[in-house]
């Protein structure tokens, strides 16, 4: 095909009309990116198709056909051949890819909201792109790496997150020809200016001290500070992970994940009974009657359950950490329930997928979920107004400020 010189628009499109061309749209773009192609081989052989010239550097040898998937559909366009080298269109092609980047992008973000690589290839062929395997629709979704790496390794340059939560969910992965659950480790914190944020994600063999500890490193090496309070449920390791990467925070057990372990170790039809006499511990007016409240449960309890009131009178510092902020936080920090509710958005997305086939697939997923919910919530109201950040920040210092300023003078007794 030579290059065109002149399109008369009108009469190319009444034409088109005249055949019956179902598709004007697609026959156009075939038929402009042909003759972009064209004109631009011309110049690398340095002289127009069929022209003698003496500054001729390379001959034209014909076409080969190359599928091109655009939104409107897959066109098959004509790309020249040279009589020496090759000639490929990078400004408008990529090797070994056959789509445009906006239609990437709509099968990255089909794959993000949760749709399956075989409804998404079923889309494509409603959309009149043909031959959409699921390996390619995998390969485009691979776009999304670049944005999640970004957000994965972003600076934490908040002035602190008083508030931080963990919590884990387990994948299903291929390794190694076998099919392995892995742990994702996830931390969502509140900035300084009252908004939730997710901190970081990551991808381990198992839930364990070791894996919390290097997440958690992760996190201060990229410049999480000024954390109070940790909510969690009591994973193996964790606890002793938050007091290594993590000095000075408390650590609040979940109280929902706490009653659930709690309900075990009395009979089935006790548990009712059981939960609404725990129940009654939150909803004191303040953090004495909250302690007041603690004992006396402890003591029903143990008329009747003696195990259950040690197993609950063991875990009353832990329960309680949320008593040392302001009552107006307290709904958000004494348990982990924000969290299960975040996690339910990923299992939604993720259920779609079911096994993922390495680490990097879970990442990428996740962490194009989570990227989008941190950008939801900060263009939703704050979680939590600066005025009582500042109110807890100011109340855990005054608090630990006696035990700081009596260390000097007991040094200087003992000496």
């Amino acid at each position: 095909m030579t290059a065109l010189q002149s399109v008369d628009a009108a009469v190319w499109l009444r034409q088109q009309a005249e055949r019956g061309n179902p598709d004007v749209l697609a026959t156009m773009i075939a038929a402009f990116a042909n003759a972009l192609m064209s004109a631009d081989a011309d110049t690398a052989c340095g002289a127009d198709y069929g022209q003698r010239s003496d500054e001729r550097v390379n001959q034209r040898n014909g076409y080969r056909s190359r599928e091109w998937d655009t939104r409107a559909g897959t066109i098959e366009l004509q790309v020249p051949k040279l009589r020496t080298g090759s000639y490929f269109p990078d400004w408008l092609l990529e090797h070994r890819r056959r789509a445009e980047q906006a239609l990437v992008t709509v099968v990255a973000t089909s794959y993000l909201l949760g749709v399956s690589t075989r409804r998404v290839e079923k889309l494509a062929e409603q959309l009149g792109v043909t031959r959409l395997s699921k390996s390619q629709v995998s390969q485009m979704a691979q776009t999304l790496d670049v944005q999640v790496e970004a957000f994965r390794s972003r600076p934490l340059d908040s002035a602190h997150y008083t508030f931080v939560s963990l919590d884990a969910l387990t994948m299903k992965v291929r390794e190694d020809g076998r099919t392995v659950n892995v742990a994702c480790l996830v931390a969502v914190g509140v900035n300084a200016d009252g908004h939730r944020e997710v901190l970081g994600l990551d991808v381990c063999a198992e839930e364990d001290g070791a894996g919390w500890l290097a997440f958690l490193r992760s996190l201060t090496a990229r410049g999480l500070t000024g954390v109070r309070l940790v909510i969690s449920d009591a994973h193996r390791g964790l606890v002793n992970a938050i007091g290594s990467a993590l000095p000075g925070a408390a650590w609040q057990r979940c109280r929902t994940h706490y009653l659930r372990n709690l309900l075990t170790r009395v009979p089935k039809s006790a548990q009712p009974w059981l939960a609404t006499m725990v129940r009654t511990i939150f909803d004191q007016p303040d953090a004495a009657e909250v302690a007041a409240q603690y004992a006396r449960v402890v003591d029903a309890v143990a008329a009747k359950y003696p195990a259950a009131a040690a197993h609950l009178d063991d875990a009353r510092d832990d329960l309680l950490a949320f008593t040392a902020f302001p009552k107006e936080l307290w709904r958000q920090i004494w348990s982990n329930n924000p969290q299960e509710r975040l996690n339910k958005e990923i299992r939604r997305r993720t259920d779609v997928v079911g096994i993922f086939p390495n680490r990097a697939a879970v990442i990428r997923l996740v962490g194009a979920v989570l990227a989008e919910q941190t950008d939801e919530w900060t263009e939703q109201r704050r979680y939590m107004g600066p005025e009582l950040l500042a109110k807890a920040r100011k109340e855990t210092i005054d608090d630990q400020a006696p035990a700081s300023a009596a260390q000097p003078e007991a040094e200087l007794t003992a000496a």
